[in-house]
């Protein structure tokens, strides 16, 4: 039989004393806790914390601060809430005040005066539909002249240039000419006879009433008085039909080429030492204070082109027009163009109006009565080329959209957008156009 002893209870008492332990330490880690979780908590953990370890200390403030960043981001929240919710209706106010003065153009009487602008009120008109055609200046061919001396010559001076301004009768070339030699001869000789005639007509009268000679002789003289007297005449009419004067100043031979009307010397063909025959072109000669436009018209459009109608002549190189009347209208349409030809005769007193000049023809194709228009400088178009018309209102002026409708240069239909009366910016609308820009792109940035 065995003498060893029996186990005591030792170890069960150990055990217990850990869990004891374990459980102190449990409920002191709690109680800490719970005081670092009150207001006070963090400066009690300031005055007794001379016992804790540097890492406490550290998580303890990390702690603080989180919860203390949460805190004031909760106050202020609320409070930016109670702000904003207390601003609200000011922030209306100034939203409405500011709509209200969009859009609107402050202009007084004096920069009103500057940019020109001048108003009217809105009411019936006429509107004219116009029918636009291209066209042409073309000489005036009733007062366009190609000179030909007609009659074979060589020039011996030319006195006319090219671009000159010539008066009826001025001289233009001097030709020598064997054909006005001999025309001036025979009207010579036959001076001469006539001359001879008279003479003898004279004194066969003189005898035959003395009852000297027979009155057979007095016949005779009387029959070759008038003979002579009809070869002076013809000689006369020959040189005429030429241009060449009767007189010989300067030699037989001499022929004096001279101006037909005033006009402007277009085109020159003769030179010094040139010979020449009858029916050579050697100038020509318009008179541009009279010219003509031409265009074509197509077949649709000819009711609209009458005889003295009323047209209006635009360049289309520079700024300018003039009024005419059509003057001519083709009775034919021309097989391959498919149109007829048209002009209108264009007073030209200033010289602006050149030939080779390209134009348009604005003419009348009908007309009818508006019962609400302006003019049509009135109107403007937007960036979305929305029509507006400006219209004066307190402090200055606003831009009221506009429906328009028919239109020609003077005046312009409104179907939707104006009253009967209103005034409006009949002048200068532009500049208020541009001020509009400048605000709102001032605005948007």
């Amino acid at each position: 039989m065995s003498n060893t002893p029996s186990p005591t209870p030792l170890a069960p008492r150990r055990t217990v004393v850990a869990i004891a332990a374990i459980l102190a330490l449990g409920a002191l880690a709690a109680v800490l806790i719970l005081r670092s979780g009150t207001p006070g908590g963090s400066g009690a953990e300031a005055a007794h914390g001379h016992g804790h370890s540097e890492a406490a200390g550290h998580a303890d403030g990390e702690h603080h601060g989180a919860a203390a960043s949460a805190h004031a981001h909760d106050e202020a929240h609320a409070d930016g809430e109670h702000h904003e919710g207390g601003g609200a209706p000011a922030a209306r106010k100034s939203e409405a005040g500011h709509d209200e003065d969009e859009g609107l153009i402050a202009m007084d009487a004096q920069r009103m005066e500057t940019a020109g602008i001048r108003l009217a009120e809105a009411g019936p008109a006429t509107v004219r539909s116009v029918l636009q055609l291209p066209g042409e200046i073309r000489f005036n061919e009733d007062r366009t002249a190609h000179v030909v001396p007609r009659v074979a010559g060589v020039a011996e001076s030319v006195a006319a240039n090219l671009g000159q301004n010539v008066k009826k009768g001025q001289l233009l070339a001097v030709l020598s000419s064997a054909a006005v030699s001999e025309q001036r001869s025979e009207l010579l000789a036959a001076q001469k006879r006539l001359s001879l005639a008279r003479t003898t007509y004279a004194r066969e009268k003189q005898l035959w009433e003395e009852k000297v000679s027979a009155e057979q002789d007095y016949l005779q003289a009387r029959q070759a008085l008038g003979e002579a007297e009809i070869a002076v005449s013809n000689a006369q009419q020959k040189l005429a039909a030429t241009g060449a004067s009767a007189g010989g100043a300067g030699g037989l031979n001499r022929f004096e080429l001279r101006a037909p009307f005033d006009g402007v010397v277009v085109e020159k063909h003769l030179a010094v030492g040139e010979a020449v025959q009858d029916t050579t072109q050697v100038f020509t000669i318009s008179d541009l204070r009279s010219v003509w436009a031409e265009m074509r018209v197509a077949a649709p459009d000819l009711p609209a082109v009458r005889v003295g109608e009323k047209a209006t002549v635009r360049a289309t190189a520079f700024d300018s027009s003039a009024t005419g009347e059509v003057a001519y209208v083709g009775a034919l349409i021309g097989q391959d163009t498919r149109t007829a030809p048209a002009r209108i005769t264009l007073p030209n007193p200033d010289g602006i109006w050149r030939p080779g000049l390209f134009v348009n023809v604005e003419l009348t194709a009908s007309s009818r009565q508006a019962a609400l228009a302006v003019a049509t400088s009135a109107i403007q178009r937007m960036e979305g080329q929305q029509a507006v018309v400006f219209v004066p209102v307190q402090g200055g002026f606003r831009a009221r959209p506009v429906r328009v409708g028919r239109s020609d240069a003077k005046a312009t239909e409104v179907l939707e957008g104006l009253q009967p009366g209103q005034p409006y910016v009949a002048e200068g609308s532009f500049v208020l156009k541009a001020e509009l820009g400048k605000a709102s792109a001032e605005h948007t940035h």
